[in-house]
């Protein structure tokens, strides 16, 4: 039997509507592996093990027991599966959040999430945002080990790697081995994803619950907060049980213009950003003033999905997304830091709160990290180096 030319440009048109070619990521790569050069010097000689002494901080870590972090697309399907085994196994552990004090905390993954929502204030735009979020994820990986079987280690997203085709990308095409999918057609408004209200994001092809991928189903326990998507009403009470689904609009527009590789080289290598941490950590969760717009690339892997609850900035952890793009947000720190591993380590700025409202002291090392039930209060400054502490991680 011969198909007919129209059946075979209509197959061909299919297959190269839905085939996905990943953007090219070689500018920070390049600039990771030559982090991880000089992080292995800095440890080879010494140098970093007498730094982190000198503050009190141990360094123990040892190639042996080194885990390495990996971007999501280059996991075999096995390894996939067996992540998002364990992020469900989280979502179906009961919680040890007090009822009393978060209603809506249902699973051992809410604790997370309530423990995120209660601190919001103080852990973003402040000088603990980048140390609070590596504690947060790490801690993370430690329950899915612990306490779910898991044997890898928390994967990254790096944005630019599906910056030309979120859609059917292997972290939101909406098979079993991807990480989400879009979410079914709703009509609704832009969204709005800066405190300026500028650059609102434009309605796509979903905006509904998401039904398919490996967390088609999923509920968000805990009431939303702050949301930025149409339809989606703050809770009644704070940490109330009112569940509601995941929903995405993938914005293809917001992750052409803003998530390119280009942006993550700009940061790691503009000298603008290179002054201290200070610099650095402005940049990267910047989003404009009153008269200009920007998805700095902390907010674009909050509202690339363009959904609830990842756009709250309360609740996001409820979408697994909200992992993989810390998880490169710590990379992207990670590169800056072992650019200069010695005199980067213990930089800190910024004060204690959001924006610094209400006004507040200057953060410094000594500050105590505390997570709640998930993890015992730890100072700042064992959350400096991948390799000092308890941490023992590299990213490749």
């Amino acid at each position: 039997m011969y198909l007919s030319l129209s059946v075979l440009l209509v197959l061909v048109s299919t297959y190269a509507a839905s085939a996905y070619t990943p953007a090219s990521t070689s500018g920070s790569d390049l600039l990771a592996a030559q982090s991880l050069i000089k992080l292995s010097a800095a440890v080879a000689d010494g140098s970093l093990k007498k730094a982190l002494a000198a503050q009190g901080v141990p360094q123990t870590c040892k190639i042996e027991n080194l885990a390495i972090r990996r971007e999501y697309s280059t996991l075999a399907d096995d390894e996939k599966l067996a992540y998002t085994k364990a992020v469900k196994c989280l979502m179906a552990k009961p919680a040890i959040t007090s009822s009393t004090l978060v209603p809506g905390a249902k699973s051992r993954y809410d604790d997370f999430v309530a423990t995120h929502i209660n601190q919001t204030l103080t852990i973003h735009g402040c000088g603990s945002f980048l140390s609070w979020h590596r504690y947060f994820i790490h801690t993370f990986e430690t329950a899915l080990r612990d306490e779910c079987g898991y044997t890898g280690y928390l994967p990254y997203w790096n944005w630019g790697k599906s910056s030309l085709d979120p859609i059917n990308s292997p972290y939101f095409d909406g098979s079993q081995y991807a990480q989400g999918g879009n979410g079914v057609y709703e009509e609704h408004n832009c969204s709005i994803g800066l405190p300026s209200g500028l650059l609102c994001i434009e309605p796509g092809q979903g905006g509904g619950c998401v039904e398919t991928g490996p967390y088609a189903g999923v509920m968000a326990n805990i009431s939303a907060t702050q949301p930025s998507f149409t339809g989606v009403s703050p809770g009644n009470t704070s940490f109330a049980y009112e569940p509601r689904c995941i929903r995405h609009d993938i914005s293809v527009e917001l992750a052409n213009k803003w998530a390119g590789d280009s942006h993550s080289v700009d940061l790691l290598s503009n000298p603008l950003y290179q002054t201290g941490i200070g610099a650095f950590q402005d940049r990267l969760q910047y989003t404009g003033n009153d008269t200009v717009g920007w998805y700095g690339l902390h907010q674009y892997g909050h509202f690339s999905v363009n959904g609830d609850p990842s756009g709250d900035v309360y609740n996001s952890p409820n979408d697994p997304i909200f992992w993989l793009h810390h998880g490169n947000i710590d990379r992207v720190w990670w590169i800056w830091q072992n650019q200069n591993p010695i005199d980067r380590a213990f930089q800190i700025a910024g004060t204690r709160t959001l924006f610094n409202m209400p006004p507040s002291d200057n953060a410094t090392v000594e500050d105590m990290i505390d997570l709640g039930v998930n993890a015992p209060a730890v100072p700042i400054k064992n959350h400096v180096s991948s390799v000092g502490g308890d941490y023992c991680y590299i990213y490749v």
